[in-house]
């Protein structure tokens, strides 16, 4: 497992999304930013990779990832020419966060993708990505998938193509990630199961003889920070319920960071003893001066004091 310990910061999709921020994110320290994606879905949402260019194009340090890509959704082959496209355009500074989707099965069926093949063209995809991210002359012969040498050019900037994390709460993810995936990515964990499902993976990772010494353990976390808990818990309930269409109230203590600083820090400690050694912090926010204070107040009063 990576032994360093890295925060990045989801990006705001709303309707007056301002670009700007993504400056104002690496100048603040944060080791990377995430967009996260639905083709359609219960708010309004952008497309990953078209909004990872543009904050390609206006950054130059930080990582840029999604948190996570539809995968079952695309043919792997435009996935494979787009993702190593901005590998270019960035420098070496993507990161390929993957998922099955699935909680809105209307956003399958408008892509002409059966929602219960969505594992299995998942598995597919990430192996075609690789092969045409690294062979100069690639075939592929799955269930889904077949074509016979095929030379994409040019390759991803980073060698083998950018890491491929794998997101999800299954056992099938967890399946996914110790045999094919780069790293994992779940959300709505709890510490335990952080550390239960990294135990899994290693256990699975050496019944395919795999080696995870550089493996990424990511943790994606809600958040909100704010002078006190009543005030923190009303905005990130209100949030969450809204985004997933369901109640939120009696999972935001389960699953969220939420509260005062110190309270905070308390709870993103806990999963980094837990075993996180990059966190994505996902302000439950759609509004985006609240995100420019929380991004503030994060990178001020809180990632300092979590300790490695």
């Amino acid at each position: 497992m990576t032994p360093a310990l890295h925060f990045g910061i989801t990006f705001p999709l709303a309707a007056d999304v301002d670009l700007t921020h993504a400056e104002m994110v690496e100048e603040l320290g944060y080791a990377a930013i995430w967009v996260s994606e639905h083709i359609a879905f219960h708010v309004p949402t952008f497309d990953a990779l078209t909004t990872m260019a543009a904050l390609a194009a206006r950054t130059s340090r930080v990582r840029i990832g999604s948190a996570i890509l539809l995968l079952p959704l695309r043919p792997p082959a435009i996935v494979a020419k787009a993702v190593s496209t901005l590998d270019h355009i960035s420098g070496g500074r993507i990161t390929l966060g993957v998922g099955v989707g699935g909680e809105y099965p209307k956003e399958f069926a408008v892509c002409g993708v059966p929602v219960h093949e969505r594992g299995g063209r998942t598995n597919e995809a990430i192996e075609v990505l690789r092969a045409l991210w690294t062979q100069d002359s690639a075939s592929y012969h799955g269930k889904y998938f077949q074509f016979s040498d095929i030379a994409m050019r040019p390759k991803p900037l980073q060698k083998n193509g950018p890491p491929i994390i794998i997101g999800g709460r299954s056992d099938a993810a967890r399946r996914r990630a110790a045999r094919l995936g780069d790293g994992y990515m779940p959300y709505l964990f709890t510490p335990k199961q952080f550390t239960d499902s990294l135990a899994a993976i290693t256990t699975y990772a050496q019944a395919h003889r795999r080696q995870l010494e550089h493996f990424q353990a990511i943790l994606y976390q809600f958040i909100y920070v704010a002078d006190t808990y009543d005030n923190a818990f009303r905005q990130a309930n209100t949030h969450l319920s809204t985004t997933y269409n369901q109640p939120f109230d009696t999972l935001v203590d389960r699953y969220c960071a939420v509260g005062t600083p110190e309270a905070c820090i308390a709870r993103l400690q806990a999963y980094v003893d837990a075993g996180a050694r990059q966190m994505i912090l996902v302000p439950t926010t759609a509004d985006t001066a609240d995100f420019v204070q929380q991004a503030q107040r994060l990178a001020r009063d809180v990632i300092p004091h979590v300790q490695p």
